[in-house]
């Protein structure tokens, strides 16, 4: 069972080599660099021979004012499991800088053997993540939830890139609740480099260099270190009038579907898209609770539980099961002529969950 156990594990790592292009790392970085002099960074997910933080943190070693960069990242150590040449030794690189504006020769890089296979959980990892200052770097997205609890635990300052929708997990939205996390200034897709055995999908392509990309449509930073663009504050424009923000059925919270809708005028709270993360200011307002089944908690809690409950589509489709209890609900009225009439738990109207809203209220 646990030889089966590593082997899901190694696999489920190989899937997430997403190589970060240097565009994105220079387009984020920037607004960063007053954090970097005289620190240590360990790049701790990163392949040191391909890696462009690696090469990102080397080119600009003097203008940050860097004290040291590390880089390391796992390598899978049983030569049976694949065949990409993963049986080779992991290593981690050590660098201190020179005095040019080019990559550092070889010369001029600690090469460093780990006994293990530097796995960013393993002992070794954890001695060198001791000694940074700040994490810099793209974990494996199948892990997200052990790495930020990792970094966490040994009271580091990062900034890693991480799927949007990890907010919603139970392991990360109260660090954001708690303003312990909070999101960097950009999001959306972005273009990795994967392996070359990677499997083709849709968003698939090969770049004019030879190597294979893959478009992910949903991925952000995270950080903890401090940025201007948090304390910025959201101008608020739209009159609520009440008829104009429906209630959900299962909380007694007003639905707001656009961030660009959050009302002037109302004191009470309001669920938002996940994405009212990019513009949140901890000044302006107070994150009070999730739409998840898992969140019982915080402020705002479930009014309602649905039994044997039905989502409705104006199509015609149905969502049977439990499902509808882990999120919040709107309740619109029958359609008599698609067939459409609900009744659940005396509320008449057909059931539709949206997806997961954060409850907020105004500060001040």
């Amino acid at each position: 069972m646990g030889k089966n156990r590593n082997l899901q594990e190694a696999k489920s790592l190989k899937n997430d080599e997403f190589y970060t292009q240097l565009k994105d790392i220079e387009n984020e970085l920037r607004h960063y660099r007053h954090h970097f002099k005289d620190k240590v960074v360990y790049c701790n997910c990163d392949d040191p021979k391909v890696s462009n933080f690696f090469k990102y943190f080397a080119l600009n070693f003097q203008q940050l004012g860097l004290k040291k960069l590390i880089s390391s990242c796992y390598r899978n150590m049983d030569e049976d499991l694949f065949s990409e040449g993963d049986s080779e030794k992991a290593i981690w690189l050590e660098y201190e800088g020179e005095l040019n504006e080019n990559m550092p020769d070889d010369s001029k890089v600690k090469v460093h053997e780990f006994k293990g296979d530097g796995d960013f959980r393993s002992e070794e990892s954890i001695k060198l993540l001791e000694e940074a200052d700040i994490v810099v770097t793209n974990p494996p997205f199948s892990l997200f939830r052990e790495y930020i609890a990792q970094l966490m635990a040994y009271d580091k300052q990062f900034l890693v890139l991480g799927n949007y929708n990890a907010v919603t997990y139970k392991e990360i939205f109260p660090l954001i609740k708690d303003n312990k996390l909070w999101l960097g200034y950009h999001s959306g897709g972005l273009m990795f480099r994967v392996p070359s055995d990677a499997p083709d999908k849709s968003s698939t392509l090969y770049g004019e260099d030879g190597n294979k990309y893959q478009k992910f449509g949903n991925i952000t930073w995270y950080t903890n270190l401090p940025i201007a663009k948090r304390y910025e504050n959201l101008i608020l424009y739209k009159k609520y009038e009440g008829h104009n923000y429906p209630k959900f059925d299962n909380y007694d919270v007003v639905e707001v579907s656009k961030v660009k809708d959050i009302p002037l005028g109302f004191d009470g709270v309001m669920g938002v898209p996940i994405t009212f993360l990019d513009r949140y200011n901890p000044d302006q307002f107070e994150i009070v609770g999730i739409s998840k089944t898992w969140a019982t908690d915080f402020e705002v809690t479930k009014t309602k539980v649905y039994k044997n409950a039905r989502q409705h589509y104006q199509d015609g489709r149905t969502i049977a099961g439990g499902k509808i209890n882990d999120g919040a609900v709107l309740v619109y009225e029958n359609i008599p002529d698609k067939g459409i009439y609900y009744t659940a738990d005396e509320t008449d109207g057909y059931l539709k969950q949206v997806y997961a809203r954060i409850f907020i209220k105004k500060k001040g």
